[in-house]
Parts: structure tokens; C-alpha cells; sequence
């Protein structure tokens, strides 16, 4: 009888932290994404302290910009990541923020742009 209470609570406590992972996934900030990946803080802050911001310039070592536009070509009503005002060169920080909860930066002037920002 004992053996099946442990087992009853390993389970729930198991099945919840599965269940809060799913719910959460949309809330994962993208430090989480790249430490996922194996990606160390050091590659895109370097090594001084304190840390030095990222620049667009780290990002596009990984991620390239024609690339991504040609991915994201099919999105209404335009494409984010190739625009009338930065072409594919928009700075990435001004969507995609690493530690903090990214935003549309687009809908600051354009409210019908609701475009869902990983």
C-alpha cells in the first residue's frame, strides 16, 4: 500500500510539471530557447562584465536575414521580416527580446499587424 502512495504522488507531481511545461511553452523567453540549444551566455554577450548588449550583427551570425524573410514571405497582411522600412534588416531587438517577453514592434503604428512575436 505504501509503495503505491509513492507512486500515486511521483506520478502527479511527474504529470504536472509535464502539464505546466505545455501550458508555459508559450511563455518561454528565448534565453531559455538558446540555452536549450547548448548556446552559452559568453556567445552573444562575450566575456567582459558587466555583459555588453547584443547587437543585431551577433544575431545575424546564427540567423540570417534573407533566409528568415523567405520563411516568414506567406505572413498577412506584410512580412515583419522584410519591410518598406528596413527591408530584411530590421534590428531583431525590436521584436525578439531574450530575457523579457518579445512584443510586435509593428503594431505600434500598424494596430491591424498582429503578429504573434516568439
Amino acid at each position: 500500500m505504501k509503495k503505491l502512495a509513492v507512486f500515486s504522488i511521483m506520478l502527479s507531481a511527474l504529470l504536472s510539471v509535464f502539464a505546466s511545461a505545455a501550458m508555459a511553452k508559450d511563455n518561454i523567453l528565448l534565453d531559455q530557447v538558446h540555452f536549450d540549444k547548448k548556446i552559452k551566455c559568453a556567445s552573444c554577450h562575450g566575456t567582459t562584465e558587466p555583459r555588453e548588449a547584443v547587437k543585431m550583427v551577433q544575431c545575424i551570425k546564427c540567423h540570417n536575414t534573407k533566409k528568415l524573410a523567405a520563411a516568414t514571405k506567406n505572413l498577412k497582411p506584410t512580412n515583419p521580416h522584410d519591410n518598406r522600412h528596413f527591408g530584411t534588416e530590421t534590428d531583431c531587438s525590436n521584436c525578439h527580446h531574450v530575457h523579457q517577453k518579445s512584443e510586435n514592434y509593428c503594431e505600434g503604428c500598424h494596430q491591424r499587424f498582429d503578429f504573434i512575436v516568439p
